[in-house]
């Protein structure tokens, strides 16, 4: 029974949401002034390949975690490396800075296919969008690079043999779709929670292998990518305005109920 033998799982480095993000004049997002961490929504991608992995243990199926990033997106590897993946790769030129998701598209299809000899993976496992850029267009676009079938939005993952099956929940109806591997998949923040490294994960991960590649060993034009070679671009960006104060109610009088639902009424909360 053929089953997938490698696992390319894409995760990126973001810039913390609770902190205070700005942009740089380029409108290009300032990524060192606020701490960067593994996207939450490329977590659970991740947690769907250990699953996949941990499924079929009886067969020889091998997760590796891939990023594009500067050097602080080694981070993000290693997090994907604590939760389980067996080997990691990070791309890293300075080149690709200011990338759209075309570009960065490009790049990622090069790297997969070198990650896995030369050729598309069985299996490409990716979040359903990342949590600074948000567009969610990469995972079709690498599928059209690498000349496979996408199922993309899973809320629930299903394989067997070289098929996969994904339950995608809309806002109206669910359906099923299916598609025969090698194939790109990208799954929801419904799809299951995922697991936190253990002390075991956190350990063993020191001593997983972690590659790292530039534009030259993927064979990548450099001026192909980067803000002048992107597509598309950012034209403007505003500032966040400051919080204002909030609106305070007294009950002194037993007012306080009809003053909080009039304002919940003004604000069409009801």
């Amino acid at each position: 029974m053929f089953l997938p033998m490698n696992i390319v799982v894409l995760v990126k480095y973001v810039p913390d949401a609770t902190g205070d993000r700005r942009f740089e004049p380029d409108s290009t997002v300032d990524r060192d002034s606020v701490d960067g961490l593994l996207s939450e929504l490329d977590e659970y991608a991740v947690e769907q390949a250990l699953q996949i992995k941990e499924n079929h243990a009886a067969e020889e199926i091998e997760v590796t975690a891939l990023t594009i990033g500067p050097d602080d997106a080694e981070t993000a590897l290693r997090k994907a490396l604590q939760m389980g993946a067996d080997k990691a790769v990070h791309v890293c030129d300075d080149a690709i800075a200011g990338s759209d998701a075309i570009a960065t598209s490009l790049v990622l299809a090069e790297a997969v296919k070198k990650a896995n000899g030369g050729t598309a993976p069985e299996l490409v496992v990716t979040g359903m969008a990342s949590t600074d850029g948000g567009m969610g267009v990469v995972p079709a676009m690498l599928a059209e690079r690498l000349g496979v079938p996408q199922v993309t939005l899973a809320s629930a993952v299903e394989t067997q043999g070289d098929r996969a099956r994904i339950r995608r929940d809309g806002d109206a109806a669910t359906e099923w779709v299916g598609a025969t591997m090698p194939l790109v998949l990208s799954v929801t923040d419904q799809s299951g929670e995922a697991r936190y490294p253990s002390f075991k994960g956190i350990m063993a991960a020191k001593k997983k292998p972690l590659q790292t590649w530039d534009l030259a060993a993927l064979g990548v034009d450099a001026s192909l990518v980067g803000l002048d070679a992107s597509r598309t671009t950012v034209e403007t960006t505003t500032a966040r305005p400051p919080r204002a104060a909030g609106e305070v109610v007294k009950d002194e009088d037993g007012s306080g109920v009809k003053a909080l639902a009039d304002f919940l009424a003004n604000k069409k909360f009801i």
